[in-house]
Order: C-alpha cells, then sequence, then structure tokens
C-alpha cells in the first residue's frame, strides 16, 4: 500500500511540473505584447467598424502612431467632420474609411517624422443613428451597426409587456416621403418572412404599437 502512494504522489509532482513547463514555454517576442500587423502599430482596441465603413461626424477614433505614445490618442470627430490631431491640427476625417484617414495622417506626419505607421480604429459609430419607440424598455437613438438588421435592433431595444410584436412597423424617409414598412415579430422568430428583416439605415424609426 505505501508503495502504491507514492508511486501516486510521484506520478501528481511529474504532471504539475509538466503543466507549468508548458506556461512558462512562451516566446519571448510573444511574452505580454500584443500582435502588430503588416510592420504597423499593435493596438489593443477593438474596432466596431468594418474597413468599408465611412467615417461621420461624432464617430469616435483611436489614432495609433507607432513608437510615439504622445501621438496616439482618442479623439472625436467634430461636428465640421475633422479631427484635432498633435502636430497637426485640423485634419479631415468625415467622409474617409479608417485606411485612408491613416494614409492621410501618414502622409502628413512624414514633415515631421521619419517613416510614421499610423493605424486608425472606429471604436465608436454615433454618427449613423436609427431610433426605436413604444413599447421597448431601451427608447430613443441607438448606433446603427453595420449591417444592422430590424430583428437585430429589437433585441437590443427588448420588449415591455404591453408590445404588440404583430404591429410593429419602420419608418422610413424616401426621397422626401415617409415609408411605412411593416415588421411581423412572431414571423421572422419562427424563420418566416424574412424579406421583413430589413437592413436598417441611418434616419429609420422603429416603431413598437
Amino acid at each position: 500500500m505505501k508503495g502504491k502512494l507514492v508511486l501516486r504522489l510521484l506520478l501528481l509532482v511529474g504532471l504539475s511540473a509538466a503543466s507549468a513547463g508548458a506556461q512558462n514555454k512562451i516566446p519571448n517576442n510573444h511574452a505580454g505584447k500584443p500582435m502588430a500587423t503588416s510592420g504597423g502599430p499593435a493596438s489593443s482596441a477593438t474596432g466596431v467598424a468594418g474597413p468599408d465603413y465611412v467615417i461621420g461626424a461624432e464617430d469616435v477614433l483611436l489614432i495609433s502612431v507607432w513608437k510615439e505614445p504622445d501621438l496616439t490618442n482618442t479623439i472625436p470627430v467634430r461636428p465640421d467632420g475633422k479631427i484635432s490631431v498633435p502636430l497637426l491640427n485640423d485634419v479631415p476625417a468625415a467622409g474617409l474609411t479608417p485606411m485612408e484617414l491613416a494614409m492621410s495622417l501618414t502622409e502628413k506626419l512624414k514633415k515631421y517624422m521619419a517613416d510614421p505607421r499610423v493605424t486608425v480604429v472606429v471604436t465608436q459609430i454615433n454618427s449613423k443613428r436609427i431610433y426605436v419607440t413604444g413599447e421597448v424598455q431601451h427608447t430613443g437613438a441607438m448606433p446603427l451597426l453595420p449591417n444592422m438588421t430590424v430583428l437585430q435592433a429589437l433585441a437590443t431595444a427588448g420588449f415591455t409587456q404591453f408590445a404588440n410584436t404583430k404591429g410593429i412597423y419602420v419608418l422610413r424617409n424616401s426621397n422626401g416621403r415617409q415609408q411605412k414598412i411593416p415588421v411581423n415579430y412572431k414571423r421572422l422568430i419562427k424563420g418566416e418572412a424574412m424579406d421583413q428583416n430589413i437592413a436598417l439605415i441611418p434616419g429609420d424609426t422603429i416603431v413598437v404599437p
């Protein structure tokens, strides 16, 4: 019995040592550092917009300049569509994609430093909004995420106990006229009438009676 107990203890000690060794076996160039891509700066921020997203007023951007902490900031886009950047003062941002703005900043910074590497990440989308009203738990404006559908917006807003999920509709301004688009929520969640799960556009208002 004593021999078996000693053998089990030795096995447990060996397994613990192997596990600790595996955890500590990390390459030096990866330990505790985020990976950078394409030779550019590494950023721990998570972007909420894709590469084709067009920046608008009131969006919030993370501007990262590799090895230049004084130039790395989270900056809101002003109502005039510009951002304030150290060394460069006012720079147009609205109407550009994150990649286009990064290229613009890179070219401008070349006057002040050699080989600047700039990354632009959209951290908040505030320029494109939809609105939800009626028998929902969260009324008012909601950021319009890329490819957001009416079903996704309703899931975020939540219903009250009095919501008429058969009478939901979307109000949309189209060529100066207001369009009413019906949405039968109960059919949607059953996988029916999926043509009613429309992609939302800025300014849409979802009404839950």
